[in-house]
C-alpha cells in the first residue's frame, strides 16, 4: 500500500459508516472481547467479511483501542471531581506547561480545553477529598499557571459510558 495515502486516510477527521460497520462498532464497544465469530453472529454477518471490516476500523483508525474498565471504587479511587481552570496567560509555554502536567498525571482522565469564562476542566480521580486536596495544591496549583480553579465534587455519578452514539 501507499504509505502516504495510508497517513491521509488516517487523518481523516470522520468515516463513513455503514449500518454494519455501526452494528459491529456497537457491539464491540458492550463487549471487545468477543470471539470473531461471535462478532459475526452478534451483527449478522459471516466471520471472514466481519474480520475484514474490523480490521478496516482499525487501519483507519476508528477503533483506536481496546481497553478494560476497571471500577474506580474497587481500587480505592472513590473521590471523583471537575476542576475548572483558568491559566494566568495564554501563552503558548502556558499551556504547554498544563498540557505536560496533564499527559503526566494519571489521576487526570480526561482534560478539555472549554469556552466560557474558565479555559480547561479537568476530571480527576483521588482516593480522597483530603488526596484530591494534596493534589491540586502540592503539584497543579504549584506549577504556577493556574491564575483559578473551582472544583466541583461529584457525589452520585448517574450514567457512565465510554461508549460513542452511532446513529
Amino acid at each position: 500500500m501507499n504509505p502516504g495515502l495510508d497517513q491521509f486516510v488516517k487523518n481523516l477527521t470522520s468515516i463513513a459508516l455503514d449500518e454494519a460497520d455501526c452494528r459491529i462498532l456497537a457491539a464491540l464497544q458492550r463487549d471487545s472481547t468477543l470471539s470473531m465469530q461471535d462478532l459475526a453472529e452478534k451483527v449478522g454477518m459471516s466471520a471472514s467479511p466481519c474480520w475484514r471490516r474490523v480490521k478496516a476500523l482499525r487501519d483507519l483508525g476508528v477503533i483506536r483501542g481496546e481497553v478494560a474498565l476497571v471500577d474506580r471504587k474497587r481500587v480505592d479511587m472513590g473521590t471523583m471531581a471537575y476542576l475548572h481552570l483558568s491559566l494566568v496567560d495564554h501563552a503558548e509555554a502556558t499551556i504547554r506547561r498544563l498540557d505536560d502536567f496533564v499527559q503526566r498525571h494519571d489521576r487526570v482522565v480526561e482534560c478539555a480545553t472549554i469556552t466560557g469564562s474558565d479555559d480547561y476542566v479537568l476530571k480527576v480521580l483521588a482516593r480522597s477529598p483530603e488526596d484530591l486536596e494534596r493534589f491540586l495544591m502540592r503539584e497543579l496549583l504549584a506549577l504556577g499557571v493556574v491564575r483559578s480553579s473551582t472544583t466541583h465534587f461529584v457525589l452520585r455519578q448517574t450514567k457512565y459510558s465510554t461508549a460513542i452514539p452511532l446513529e
